[in-house]
């Protein structure tokens, strides 16, 4: 158990320092879970290009590596890279006290690193559609009084009122239900992407009045949110990205009028630079 310790300590530290620049809150969050219990029995497979290694044994050691670990290996459905989360994470901001929607929760891994950001003051609500991936987050996270995980989509539907909303599937726009559950300072950090091809994560800031800020703060790919696609917004989505201007996004308007010049829109929104 010590040199568990030791292993999961190390691996915080270099996905710290990787994807949030160090910062400590990130660091021991990372330090405090245990991502074998998230993960299943060994050996793993671990995340190579475009397809996986097995290790070599069972040794819980070998999971701690900014790598996506399989869960469903044949859908490409994975425990995703932790430097990345780290980034997204430290963007985003979870602070203690505050309430979370997790959409796209998987196995827990993440809920539970957000549960440690929130502290016990904070609730964590983890949404999960495949049934097998939120059973096994019902019995990963059965010890934290501070999470809720629901079988269901987190993009259809009512969600309670949130101070952040942390997405892990990707979506063709911002769905009204998700700028709908966001308190004011609200923050929704999740991945805008066309079908196929990169697209970006992007968070949003709710204000008292509209427009909210928002900006991307890295690409992504994503496995495809159930309930939050749209054939003719993907087309639309990718030949955005083709034509530039993402990192120059400043701004969503919650309606399809404004005398700012959109880089793009949908039914209810707008980006704006």
């Amino acid at each position: 158990m010590a040199d568990a310790r030791v292993q999961r300590s190390h691996y915080a530290a270099l996905v710290a320092k990787l994807g949030a620049d160090g910062d400590k809150r990130i660091e021991a969050a990372f330090a405090a879970v245990e991502r074998e219990r998230h993960c299943g029995e060994g050996p793993w497979l671990v995340g190579a290009g475009d397809g996986y290694i097995r290790t070599r044994s069972n040794d819980p050691g070998l999971l701690y590596q900014n790598a996506a670990i399989g869960l469903i290996p044949e859908r490409r459905l994975n425990n995703g890279e932790p430097g990345s989360h780290a980034f997204w994470l430290r963007a985003a901001s979870p602070r203690p006290g505050e309430r979370v929607v997790h959409v796209g929760a998987g196995t827990g891994y993440y809920t539970a690193i957000l549960a440690e950001l929130v502290g016990a003051e904070g609730q964590v609500g983890a949404y999960e559609v495949e049934p097998e991936l939120a059973e096994r987050a019902r019995q990963s996270l059965a010890d934290r009084p501070n999470v809720a995980v629901h079988a269901r989509s987190g993009a259809q539907g009512a969600l309670p009122e949130a101070d952040l909303i942390y997405v892990n599937a990707g979506a063709t726009a911002p769905l009204p239900i998700w700028l709908d559950a966001l308190r004011p300072g609200g923050r929704l950090i999740f991945p805008l992407t066309p079908d196929k091809g990169l697209g970006g994560m992007l968070l949003v800031t709710r204000r008292e009045n509209e427009p909210y800020a928002a900006r991307f703060v890295s690409g992504a790919l994503f496995f495809p949110c159930l309930g939050a696609r749209d054939p003719e917004q993907s087309t639309r989505l990718a030949a955005a990205f083709a034509g530039g201007g993402a990192k120059e996004v400043r701004w969503l308007y919650r309606s399809a009028s404004s005398d700012q010049p959109s880089w793009l829109s949908g039914d209810g929104w707008r980006l704006s630079k």
